[in-house]
């Protein structure tokens, strides 16, 4: 048994945590694929992250905390925490996905985590999700701080800057929902040609999403 496997109770949340869509799709009737647990995973890991740097930096202000923050739970990071505990192996994909290199993908990894995460929420509740998160990912948080804090966007452009080339350029594709609930998403260009998108609740938000996809895709 994997040591992921161990911390869940039940077989099926687990395997349902590793199930990429494309194996879905492949497998009509089984089981759904792994994205609403991903979504579940993402507000457990940002709450639980928020509260522990919260406590254990009483001197820091609010942008500190939220730079370190997405330092942390950030794509490239989880996706390194992905390799390191070797999830690509685990995970349920189709046969075009995985030919195509999707064991290696940094975003089917850390959307992985994050759904590893809202399943043992789901399994077990907030105590075993808190219990992983302290486990893999607070040990991190001592490396970071001894490097300059940047935020996704930052990183971006200081990279593609020393490539060369100008700054990257961000751009609404797409707006939806009401006035008082909308989601923007945002595609952001290097040299003219589109390297990632995100969304968000606000143009910032999807910004840094964007910028963190390019990152995780483009700019390892």
């Amino acid at each position: 048994m994997d040591p992921i496997e161990s911390r869940f109770k039940n077989r099926k949340v687990y395997e349902l945590a590793l199930t990429h869509r494309s194996w879905v799709n492949e497998h009509t009737g089984v089981r759904q694929s792994n994205e609403r647990l991903e979504f579940l995973g993402d507000a457990v890991l940002e709450f639980v992250v928020s509260k522990e740097l919260y406590n254990r930096f009483e001197d820091k202000e609010e942008g500190y905390l939220t730079a370190l923050r997405a330092n942390l739970v950030n794509t490239q990071n989880l996706y390194e925490l992905a390799k390191k505990i070797n999830i690509g192996n685990l995970i349920f994909l189709s046969k075009g996905e995985e030919d195509g290199g999707g064991r290696n993908n940094p975003s089917i990894l850390a959307d992985t985590i994050e759904a590893i995460i809202g399943g043992l929420f789901i399994d077990s509740g907030l105590d075993a999700a808190e219990d992983f998160i302290e486990n893999f990912i607070f040990p991190e948080i001592e490396q970071k701080i001894l490097k300059p804090l940047k935020d996704a966007k930052s990183l971006l452009q200081e990279i593609v800057q020393s490539k060369g080339y100008l700054a990257p350029a961000y751009k609404v594709i797409q707006e939806s929902g009401p006035d008082h609930d909308k989601v923007f998403k945002i595609e952001v260009y290097v040299d003219g040609k589109p390297v990632g998108t995100g969304s968000g609740k606000n143009k910032s938000e999807a910004a840094q999403a964007a910028a963190q996809d390019a990152l995780a895709n483009n700019f390892q």
